[in-house]
């Protein structure tokens, strides 16, 4: 029973992270299409995660009210229905309200499989599995970039097929997880004093403003302008940009699944300014890369730090929740992921204009440095 429900959560984890990262190579060709500039086509990725801002908390509560699956399947069956219908559009503004639906059913994804987690693991086990789901989703950040690119290449809208998938991941969900489930619901009043305190924690409100940041990082500066980066100065086709994007992907699946190895030689905050630092570093490098080879450091350090940072990051929060309220909980984090994916490439988009990629990756560079300092002052473990 362990393998299949850790099965569906790795399938779960996977359509979480598949939103953007299956896109994003075909950006510049999508830029082409519908005759926009670079900042106007990461609407995409802002009218996606823009629900989640709202919904996240509202459908946290409602998993420790009515159940787990009770949000999970209808999330998966949106997520998957408005995905694929982005396939068959032609006109820009629809594909911006089926990717805002499409953000809708994605709000619970990547806070439910943590949570399920949570429930169904404890101690050393929830460290090690939360590596390997980590990982899990770094294979899929490093699989979809290069799919995404690869079906690119026959059409802009043919990574859009994939969401699909979600739909055969629901049924699994319906006939095969068995997951606890919260007793009795609690009155609305005291479960929510009871999250209250779990959230209002200086150590808690640290970590969730480094969430932010890392997501202005990842999206705002990686996600939105490395694709226009590698066509600019290298005249990359999608499929190259996808195998970079995967890359780096990878080098992140390696260091998440050995998550477990990493806590035992390195405490947890060092984790935290070691990724900070790392990141810094990359995105310096981009930010003045002007040659191929100069992308392979960049590479390496982004996968470092990332495959470090996201599964420490979500083994300290989840700890501060018991069952009762942890969906809840970790749907706070949810909420605030979303705030990083959704302002971060409006944020870094003011930097390009400022002076394109090379001055949108400083702008990420800053904010790693304001994440190491945010991590000193506010961050107690």
């Amino acid at each position: 029973m362990e393998k299949r429900n850790l099965t569906i959560i790795f399938l779960i984890t996977l359509m979480a992270v598949m939103g953007v990262a299956s896109i994003t190579p075909a950006f510049p060709s999508i830029i082409r299409h519908f005759n926009i500039s670079p900042p106007q086509v990461t609407k995409l990725i802002i009218v996606f995660t823009f629900p989640g801002i709202f919904l996240a908390p509202v459908v946290g509560i409602l998993a420790d009210h009515w159940g787990r699956k009770t949000i999970l399947l209808p999330s998966l069956l949106l997520f998957g229905l408005a995905g694929t219908g982005c396939f068959f559009t032609k006109d820009w503004e629809i594909l911006l309200i089926l990717r805002f639906f499409q953000g809708i059913g994605a709000a619970s994804l990547g806070s439910l499989n943590v949570t399920l987690i949570g429930d169904l693991f404890s101690g050393e086990k929830r460290t090690e599995v939360m590596g390997f789901n980590a990982s899990i989703l770094s294979v899929g950040t490093a699989a979809y970039p290069f799919i995404g690119g690869a079906l690119a290449m026959a059409g802009w809208q043919y990574p859009f097929l994939l969401p699909f998938l979600a739909i055969p991941t629901a049924l699994l969900a319906i006939f095969y997880l068995k997951n606890p489930e919260p007793g009795k619901p609690q009155k609305l009043k005291d479960y929510l004093r009871r999250t209250w305190k779990n959230i209002n924690k200086k150590t808690v409100w640290g970590l969730f403003i480094i969430n932010v940041l890392l997501f202005v990082v990842l999206y705002g500066a990686y996600l939105s302008y490395f694709p226009q980066l590698m066509e600019e100065r290298f005249g990359a086709t999608a499929l190259q940009i996808g195998l970079f994007m995967s890359g780096f992907s990878l080098v992140t699946a390696i260091t998440s699944s050995q998550l477990k190895r990493i806590n035992s030689r390195v405490t947890p905050k060092a984790q935290l300014n070691i990724s900070f630092m790392l990141y810094l570093v990359s995105m310096l490098i981009l930010s003045v890369a002007s040659e191929w080879w100069h992308l392979i450091i960049p590479l390496i350090t982004f996968g470092l730090a990332h495959g470090m940072l996201i599964p420490g990051i979500q083994t300290l929060l989840v700890g501060f929740a018991p069952l009762s309220e942890r969906a809840g909980f970790m749907s706070i984090n949810s909420m605030v992921l979303r705030l990083g994916q959704t302002f971060g490439p409006l944020f870094i988009g003011l930097f390009y204009t400022l002076g394109g990629t090379e001055i949108a990756f400083a702008g990420g560079a800053i904010v790693s440095l304001v994440m190491l300092v945010v991590s000193r002052f506010m961050v107690k473990i």
